[in-house]
């Protein structure tokens, strides 16, 4: 076990693909343990990892952004926010929280939509007087929105790998992710009246319903989304190519703004995002499937027995330990390589997986924004042209507002149980 962790460290620090990390580390314990004729079937092992119908949620969910975005959703997103909050103190800012809380009920990936977002609000903030590294920071915390508001890609990742409805997870997401919107937008209030930000024009209310009509067809794919989720009129599989369906009558009829040659591009686009995604989900079986064989999960299940056996205790150290482990590893592999660890210690402490999967999905989010490895962090920072330091020192405001929604959540299970117990 010592020469795999040693392998593993080693890799992360020479910068190999995440999952290429993985995918080593989990032969080399195989190989170590001297599990010799389990290496054989690992080829067989990757297949069967994928073979899952949970996970077909993925590659439309991807296909239903990347219709959206090209349909011309972002800029009408960004207009309707602007005539309804534009007019106040700031309002810009809270342009960007609120544009960025729909958009993440479209997209459900916080890379891809801090990439996009970034490069239309930033330099739109600059201009309206807001400092460069403010914009970014923004942005880049208003993306953590995307992995929490449903649809998200994490939700489904955990639901495949712990056996959770994704459904439910989707459900349990929704109040969480209009905390962190909140929460924003009261932080982004107290820094503008203590630095004076500019506010705009108020936009007449016939301003305001003609560009709430114009975005209406856009709403209606997380609206029927989520209900149709609820009231069981299918699954969140069938969902997710669901709105693939109306993403593209929205673009085609409604806004106009996508031609059948866009569609090549398109689904390349999807094909390359899932690729990566599910080389990730295989490689990470592989390293999980390993572990089993060493009796890792029962000998961490037994040591985190020993230290306590309160469970607002042990979902403290569960925080601490995602938070840790998420500044250095990606989010999604974070999940896939330590889910199948805990799910089996949550009967011991009564914690109900729907209420730990929210937890460690925003755990894994704040990850995203914290040095030295977020993604969010270097996305925002490289295409926001914003030095990496002064990015950090805008920053902690916003995690700190995020830590406060995890602790809510933490010693409030409802905020997560309450709106999946009406499904049920």
């Amino acid at each position: 076990m010592t020469i795999t962790i040693l392998i593993f460290v080693l890799l992360l620090l020479i910068r190999v693909p995440i999952a290429i990390v993985l995918g080593i580390s989990g032969i080399v314990l195989l190989i170590v343990s001297g599990n010799i004729d389990v290496v054989i079937n690992s080829p067989q092992r990757l297949f069967s990892s994928l073979e899952s119908y949970s996970l077909l949620a993925i590659p439309l969910f991807m296909l239903a952004g990347e219709i959206m975005n090209t349909g011309g959703i972002t800029t009408r997103l960004i207009t309707f926010a602007q005539k309804f909050v534009g007019h106040f103190r700031g309002g810009l800012a809270y342009v960007n929280i609120v544009a960025n809380t729909f958009l993440a009920s479209i997209i459900g990936s916080a890379a891809a939509q801090i990439a996009m977002m970034t490069k239309i609000m930033v330099p739109a903030m600059e201009k309206e007087g807001y400092k460069r590294e403010f914009g970014a920071v923004t942005t880049a915390s208003a993306g953590m929105l995307g992995p929490i508001i449903p649809p998200s890609m994490l939700f489904i990742i955990y639901g495949a790998t712990s056996g959770s409805s994704i459904g439910d997870m989707f459900l349990a997401g929704v109040i969480p992710g209009v905390l962190i919107s909140l929460g924003f937008i009261l932080l982004i209030a107290y820094i503008g009246y203590k630095q004076n930000f500019p506010s705009t024009r108020k936009a007449s209310w016939s301003e305001r319903g003609k560009s709430f009509l114009q975005i209406l067809p856009a709403l209606l794919v997380p609206g029927i989304l989520i209900w149709g989720i609820v009231s069981g009129v299918f699954t969140p599989t069938e969902s997710a190519g669901i709105a693939c369906v109306i993403a593209l009558v929205v673009s085609f009829f409604f806004y106009k703004d996508i031609s059948l040659k866009l569609l090549p591009e398109i689904m390349v686009n999807t094909a390359i995002s899932t690729a990566i995604v599910t080389l990730l989900i295989a490689m990470g079986n592989i390293f999980g499937w390993a572990m089993t064989f060493e009796r890792v999960p029962q000998l961490i299940a037994e040591w985190m027995t020993t230290i306590t056996s309160n469970p607002i205790i042990f979902l403290l150290l569960v925080n601490i330990l995602f938070l840790l482990l998420g500044m250095v590893i990606e989010g999604i592999a974070l999940i896939i390589i330590l889910t199948p660890i805990f799910v089996p210690i949550l009967p011991a402490f009564d914690i109900d997986p729907i209420h730990f999967g929210v937890l460690i999905c925003l755990n894994v989010t704040v990850g995203i924004l914290t040095p030295p490895v977020g993604s969010g962090l270097f996305i925002a920072t490289s295409l926001g042209n914003v030095r990496l330091e002064n990015f950090i020192k805008a920053l902690w405001p916003f995690v700190l507002v995020a830590v406060l929604v995890l602790l809510l959540v933490t010693f409030i299970p409802q905020l997560t149980l309450w709106i999946p117990s009406f499904s049920e």
